[in-house]
């Protein structure tokens, strides 16, 4: 163990060990000689020619090889102890590289940077100089590992490091702080943040070109967070704390891009902090609520549906909207969890309505990627014996952009189970055509930048028209959202048949009062389950009467 710890592979101790009982061999030879020369003390060896060779010089000779011996094995042994002080030097060297550095890029580690960061910035404020830190996350670094494999990954990392230390000074400091994750630090002019720009600008760049790994093009790109030795900030902590806060922002702001520290920015991340701690306490004890927007057949005014809409119901703040709460779901990986909890609330809710009313619920392109997902809307479905055609999920073409493939073999799954499919936001992809000739939709949504601007923009006006006339071609249902006067609703009916919602037709309301508007209409029942069979066909037959 210790000789793989040295350096020393299990090939070279035999040689070692046959050395070592040569030189043992010669010693213990060299002693006998001199003990069996001692007992004949008192003879006389007797040559052929009548001479004597006294005892005296034969022992003599046996002490001098013994001598010999004794030095032989003497150096072997300051030979080997010599060795074995190299090899623990190596070892020493070795251990203490892999202390401060990463064994894959061979840039320095998370620890060492710090270690040297401090040394750094000691050395540059009493020069009135400023030390800069760019933390740099890799973009879509995942998507690469997962399509080629983590030997591609690894590839990948290494040119990623080559190519942000290129445009750095010399005086730089480089680290790979873990995954996909770097940060550089060099000292600079205070006066001059252009030059810190530069080297960001100039590794953005670079990220933004492809990388040839294992024969093929990976496209990556980047995010830069920049912070700046100042009052207040004269720590290697604080200084990394703080780039990695502008690193998120950068982040959020669209990726590919930098952004320097401000303090709004640690504000803005103690109030994500606070909201995702509070949707973790918040999610499993039911403060996350479903709302109901109803839809409308613009032709009869009839409630056909309603699309889900998650509240925050804070015991002490109030309601509070999910634009607010739904980003830090995503980004902490809650999104999951709040979105099946929601939908149960709401399809339990949706048991005592009038069976032939559509429960409309959105899923995030985070939840796309869950290979589940299928089958736990479909479990879910099973426990609260819900009918799947009740049942529609909406997603994005963002969803579809990330991974078409993957998203297809969900869509698929779900339509098997009778589930209803929209697309949402439509208008507002790259490839809306392909995706509706590719996908077996029930419904797309127009989206409500388009139908707010039909008034007032006849552009808008012909892109709805368009949308609704393509959809019809391909036996699709349309939903127009936004609808928020009498004149969008005008326009809108002139066009065709479609169902709506917007404030117009009424807001999201939470269940108590959705249960006051449907009681009104007699659309509250209890869901027997001849009321449901009888539902279903109704909802079948009015979406043919339709068409």
């Amino acid at each position: 163990m210790h000789d793989r710890m040295l350096g020393e592979g299990p090939s070279a101790r035999p040689v070692r060990d046959r050395r070592d009982l040569l030189a043992a061999g010669v010693t213990i030879a060299a002693v006998l000689l001199v003990i069996v020369s001692a007992l004949s003390v008192g003879g006389t060896l007797i040559r052929a020619d009548g001479a004597g060779l006294s005892v005296a010089d034969n022992l003599t000779i046996s002490v001098l090889l013994l001598n010999i011996a004794l030095m032989l094995l003497g150096w072997r042994r300051y030979r080997a102890l010599k060795y074995e002080v190299e090899l623990r030097r190596a070892a020493e060297a070795r251990a203490s590289e892999l202390a401060t550095s990463d064994p894959l890029t061979g840039m320095l580690n998370r620890r060492a940077l710090a270690e040297a960061g401090a040394r750094l910035i000691d050395q540059v404020l009493p020069r009135n100089g400023s030390l800069a830190m760019l933390m740099i996350d890799l973009d879509h670094f995942k998507s690469v590992n997962d399509m080629h494999g983590h030997l591609a990954g690894d590839q990948l990392l290494r040119a990623a490091s080559d190519a942000i230390v290129a445009p750095l000074p010399d005086n730089a400091l480089a680290a790979r702080l873990g995954g996909d994750e770097f940060a550089c630090a060099f000292p600079f002019n205070p006066d001059d943040p252009s030059a810190v720009e530069s080297v960001a600008d100039a590794i953005l760049a670079r990220m933004k070109e492809p990388f040839a790994i294992g024969g093929v093009q990976a496209r990556i790109g980047a995010s830069v967070g920049i912070a700046r030795t100042e009052p207040g900030c004269r720590t290697i902590d604080t200084l990394m704390r703080r780039s990695d806060i502008a690193l998120y922002a950068a982040k959020r702001a669209g990726r590919n891009q930098r952004a320097w520290f401000d303090s709004s920015m640690e504000r803005e991340l103690e109030l994500r902090n606070e909201i995702e701690l509070g949707l973790r306490a918040g999610i499993p004890s039911g403060q996350i609520v479903p709302w109901f927007e109803p839809q409308i057949d613009l032709a009869t005014g009839a409630i056909c549906g309603f699309e889900v809409l998650a509240r925050w119901e804070h015991p002490d703040h109030g309601v509070i909207e999910p634009a607010v709460f739904i980003p830090v779901a995503d980004e902490s990986g809650l999104i999951g969890e709040l979105s099946m909890s929601v939908m149960r609330a709401a399809i339990a809710e949706a048991r005592q309505w009038d069976p032939a009313l559509i429960l409309a619920v959105n899923i995030s392109p985070t939840q796309m990627r869950d290979p589940w997902l299928a089958q736990k809307i479909v479990k879910l479905l099973t426990e609260l014996n819900f009918p799947a055609e009740r049942l529609e999920i909406e997603i994005t073409e963002a969803a579809l952009l990330e991974n078409q493939g993957f998203a297809l073999a969900i869509i698929a799954s779900l339509k098997n189970q009778g589930i209803r499919v929209a697309l949402d936001d439509f208008g507002t992809g790259y490839s809306s055509l392909t995706h509706l000739r590719a996908m077996p939709l029930d419904r797309v949504k127009i989206d409500r930048s388009f139908v707010l601007r039909m008034v007032e923009d006849a552009d808008a006006a012909a892109l709805v028209r368009m949308i609704v006339s393509l959809a019809e071609g391909l036996n699709i249902e349309v939903v127009a959202e936004g609808v928020e006067n009498a004149e969008i609703a005008a326009l809108l009916g002139e066009i065709g048949n479609l169902t709506v919602q917007g404030w117009h037709f009424g807001r999201a309301a939470p269940a108590r009062n959705t249960r006051g508007l449907l009681a009104g209409r007699g659309q509250l029942i209890a869901a027997s389950p001849s009321a449901v069979a009888g539902g279903v066909v109704a909802m079948r037959q009015g979406r043919k009467k339709r068409a």
